[in-house]
């Protein structure tokens, strides 16, 4: 029942999140919210919505090691995971002076976050500031793309604007069930998850790292599959780099100004300086300006199996209880 249960909480997640981005992007333009506005605002935060719910599910339930694995492993994912996959459809390309300030922005909220971390419980007043951090960081992203155009804004939301709802009831509809299957969805897959986590023998944070993180990461992982098929590079790079940045500061943020949480050991001494070099290969592919081919996609893809194995192996420093 715990593994259906987890299942059921990822396909409400990941159903009612789409609902839930679909309706407000439908809102929005039918409200004439420009294009920039919505993909800053709606599209961003709404691929995260399901990290979102699911990290302040936890931490209400005193699960820091699914609050804070999902967040890190998500992260992990999204660079391992939705950028190798995709590429290995067609290679990825980016503006790489864009790409590269990005990837140094998402590793500074990453470090912030790091130190916040290190002190111990990251208490309401620290979520605070992951919070404004992401919210500054938001509006000079805006201002810089007023001035650039809203090119890469118009190709992000060509995949939304193909099935929108296209009446104001039907949108609000669809906001409505998106909220409410969200709450559902996390409960199912917090409780699911701690409970496979203790008939496992294993610790919570494994268990969010990988199969939370996972299950969370899948409308990341859907647009940049979505993007490598339509030859948008900037926009499979650009959703994996927004998305950090909003997990690491925004849903940390969020979820410790509701509840101060606590990084586990594991994540503190292995998993995040796993993110960390991951962060920086990220940068170093940009800064020699090299597309993201079938080779190096396939190496990405390959990193991330073998990181989620050193989780059940032991490698990070935490073994299976079930399996000694």
């Amino acid at each position: 029942m715990m593994y259906l249960q987890v299942a059921a909480g990822l396909v409400i997640l990941l159903v009612c999140g789409e609902l839930l981005v679909r309706g407000a992007v439908a809102l929005a333009e039918q409200f004439n919210i420009s294009k920039l506005i919505i993909g800053f605002t709606i599209v961003a935060f709404g691929t995260s919505a399901p990290e979102l719910v699911v990290c302040i599910q936890a931490a209400l339930d005193g699960a820091s090691g699914i609050a804070v694995g999902n967040v890190v492993g998500s992260n992990i994912a999204n660079i391992l995971l939705v950028l190798g996959a995709p590429a290995l459809i067609y290679p990825l390309t980016c503006d790489n002076q864009s790409a590269l300030r990005d990837s140094f922005i998402v590793i500074g909220g990453t470090l912030l976050f790091t130190v916040l971390a290190w002190t111990g419980s990251i208490a309401v007043w620290q979520g605070a500031l992951l919070v404004v951090t992401l919210a500054a960081v938001i509006y000079l992203a805006y201002r810089r793309a007023r001035k650039e155009g809203g090119g890469n804004a118009d190709e992000a939301l060509e995949e939304y604007e193909e099935n929108m709802p296209k009446t104001l009831w039907i949108s609000l509809l669809f906001i409505l069930i998106g909220l409410v299957g969200l709450v559902v969805g996390s409960r199912l897959l917090v409780s699911g998850a701690v409970s496979i986590a203790t008939a496992a023998g294993v610790s919570e944070e494994i268990i969010g790292l990988t199969l939370v993180a996972l299950g969370t990461s899948l409308p990341e992982l859907a647009t940049s599959i979505i993007a490598a098929f339509r030859r948008h590079g900037d926009v499979a790079i650009g959703n994996v780099l927004g998305s950090n940045l909003f997990n690491i500061t925004g849903i940390i943020g969020a979820a410790a100004i509701i509840k101060p949480i606590t990084a586990p050991e594991q994540i503190l001494h292995f998993d995040l300086f796993f993110l960390l070099g991951a962060s920086v290969l990220l940068i170093l592919i940009f800064y020699f300006k090299k597309p993201i081919g079938r080779v190096l996609g396939g190496a990405l893809f390959l990193s991330y199996l073998a990181y989620v194995l050193s989780q059940f192996m032991g490698v990070s420093g935490v073994h299976s209880v079930a399996m000694m």
